[in-house]
């Protein structure tokens, strides 16, 4: 919701008088100087939308505030060339409304585009959190890298590494979600509280690392790509299956640790699955998340993938001491099983973990046959939302 500076007014006021965190209004237009506001400058406050009222027989703005629980100045905030005691009837006044609602529908088929819908609501609503690029996909669709939090301890979580894992992208949004929801009403998420954890990391999500691979599953193939996905398809149009990228590559076996090792086992041309194409880092998406990591100097990495209600943890025996207590922990509070070593390599959490010698985890959803039925999302959901905070903290 935007506003218009008045005189005299300051980010405290708007903090009190719409009973948002000061930190969240501060991040939220961090274009300004927050010493000198100057009349007329627009403000964001996060956490409301405007709507407009039609003034009724028997209306006052103080019995519009009353109803939506506020003080009549945040009224005339939004509303500054009214006069408060003549209200003509048929008159349009702006009401701000505290969004307490989540705005995510993760049970639906989510395709590339309903993360780009989503995403817009949720930067329009809640602009601290903020959204850059890691990179592109084969067909040019952005990686996006949603930032939320100021402290200087970095989480990277992401999901959708594999096409047919969809379902990993709108789990982790909801959570985003639910997390800025509970920010901006002050409460907590699955009794964390929110505010303190904003405070001191910053969480970055990659919520789609393969776009177009997504996008083929639920979709079907585009006209440019058709031809060629259909024979890595081995001529079948059912891509239900298909885990790789949209040039066959899988985009966790792309990665320098044991991948020489790896590809002796794999296909060796491009497939719906497994391959690790011809050389690490070959494809634009695994280029774009090593790049992110390398740049952030983030203290833990959290994949999400589907199924087996289980996580990694080790790597060779090069994870640190610190992550047999995250992983005892995450266990704990989601009741998925904790596995320190399988015999898979050149995954992005093994590399992770190889590179930085820091606490690395794939988080393996639900379980069941993939692509994993929308039937288990709030199932998935309540158990892996107390991993995702508690990762944070």
């Amino acid at each position: 919701m935007e506003i218009l500076v008045r005189k005299g007014d300051t980010f405290w006021y708007y903090s009190q008088l719409f009973d948002i965190p000061l930190a969240l209004i501060i991040d939220s237009n961090l274009n300004m100087d927050i010493n000198k506001l100057k009349p007329g400058q627009a403000i964001r406050i996060p956490g409301f939308t405007a709507t407009i009222r039609t003034i009724q027989k028997g209306d006052t703005l103080w019995k519009l505030a009353a109803a939506q629980d506020m003080d009549a100045d945040a009224l005339l905030l939004l509303n500054p060339h009214i006069n408060p005691n003549e209200l003509q009837i048929g008159q349009k006044v702006r009401i701000p409304v505290r969004v307490t609602e989540l705005i995510v529908n993760g049970k639906q088929p989510y395709d590339f585009q309903q993360m780009r819908r989503d995403m817009h609501r949720l930067l329009t609503i809640y602009p601290f959190m903020k959204r850059k690029e890691a990179g592109k996909s084969v067909l040019g669709l952005p990686l996006y890298d949603l930032r939320i939090g100021r402290g200087d301890r970095k989480i990277q979580i992401n999901a959708s590494f594999h096409a047919n894992e969809w379902i990993t992208t709108p789990i982790l949004m909801q959570f985003l979600n639910e997390y800025l929801l509970s920010l901006t009403n002050q409460l907590t998420i699955k009794e964390v509280r929110a505010l303190p954890v904003y405070m001191e990391t910053q969480l970055s999500a990659v919520p789609m690392v393969d776009p177009d691979g997504v996008n083929l599953v639920l979709n079907g193939p585009q006209p440019e790509v058709e031809e060629k996905v259909v024979a890595i398809n081995k001529g079948g149009y059912d891509f239900s299956g298909w885990k790789a990228n949209i040039r066959g590559v899988d985009l966790n076996k792309q990665f320098p640790a044991n991948w020489e090792y790896e590809a002796t086992r794999k296909p060796k041309a491009p497939s719906s699955r497994d391959f690790p194409g011809d050389q690490p880092l070959s494809e634009p998406e695994t280029k774009a998340m090593a790049d992110l990591v390398r740049k952030e100097s983030f203290e833990r990495l959290i994949a999400l993938h589907t199924q087996g209600k289980e996580f990694y943890w080790g790597y060779e025996g090069l994870e640190p001491p610190e992550s047999e207590g995250l992983a005892k922990r995450f266990s704990r509070v989601s009741g998925y099983k904790a596995v320190r070593y399988v015999d898979s390599h050149s995954g992005f959490k093994d590399w992770f973990i190889q590179e930085f010698r820091k606490p690395g985890f794939t988080i393996e959803l639900g379980e069941g046959e993939n692509p994993l039925p929308l039937s288990q999302f709030d199932e998935i959901y309540e158990d892996v939302s107390k991993l995702l905070i508690h990762s944070l903290l």
